[in-house]
């Protein structure tokens, strides 16, 4: 048993009154002492199976951009997953991709109860709390990047635009999309709601019918201020008439 952890999630821009909530699960690779580091090394606590390289700073802008609070998890995904429900294997996982987590073999009922309430519920209850706090009608927005290669198969999607039963947002920002495009958009790509990365869409944005999507980001194109700072833009340029196109355009007053 590890006890509570202290600020296991952020609340950036809370009092931003735009049509948007904003979420970054995998915005930290931060490991507790009490874990022990999950018996990795240096280079796996920096690979992006810890976390997602360049979203948090990606999200910050997009956050200024649309005026929106912004809700981060400050914990590694190795020690819990934020986009996962306790009952995901996923959830706390034994290895991902190439990566062996020792700290994660044989965890019994009680280790992963500990990491429930100490990560994820407090995650999801400041999530709600956000939502909750909002009278207007808003949109739910996750932000992730993932991986150039995966299994050392090179990727060739570069932004990917996902959802789940609900595609009202999705559908709208990938007609926006330039044309010829600049970047490789696609639906549902690298990953979709059968992988099982529709958790927070599900639990935040669909229960709730709020328009929700998740926007995913090849990290290579993230790697520096300039290079966040144009697929901000780039994701604005999509997103921001498919809001005005659900009556979600404009900010809100309190």
């Amino acid at each position: 048993m590890t006890g509570i952890i202290e600020n296991p999630v952020d609340i950036l821009n809370p009092d931003g009154r735009g049509a948007v909530i904003l979420v970054c699960e995998h915005a930290s690779n931060h490991i507790p002492d009490a874990y022990g580091g999950l018996g990795l090394d240096d280079a796996a606590r920096e690979s992006h199976a810890a976390w997602d390289p360049g979203a948090l700073p990606l999200a910050r802008l997009l956050a200024q951009a649309l005026d929106a609070p912004l809700v981060a998890g400050r914990i590694s995904r190795l020690v819990y997953d934020c986009n996962r429900p306790p009952d995901a294997a996923s959830a706390m996982p034994e290895r991902s991709e190439m990566i062996d987590v020792p700290g994660n073999h044989g965890l019994d009922a009680n280790a992963r109860r500990d990491r429930t309430k100490s990560i994820y519920e407090p995650f999801t209850k400041a999530l709600t709390e956000v939502i909750a706090a909002r009278h207007p009608p808003v949109a739910l927005i996750t932000v992730h990047s993932f991986s150039p290669t995966w299994f050392g198969t090179p990727r060739a999607v570069e932004i990917g635009i996902l959802h789940d039963t609900d595609s009202r947002l999705a559908d709208l920002m990938l007609a926006e999309a330039p044309a010829p495009a600049p970047r490789r958009i696609e639906r549902n790509a690298p990953y979709g709601p059968e992988d099982g990365v529709t958790h927070t869409l599900r639990l935040h944005g669909l229960a709730g019918g709020r328009p929700n999507v998740m926007l995913e980001v090849r990290q290579d194109l993230l790697r520096t201020d300039a290079a966040q700072q144009q697929m901000a833009d780039e994701i604005l340029h999509m997103l921001s008439p498919a809001l005005a196109a659900l009556g979600l355009g404009k900010a809100h007053d309190a």
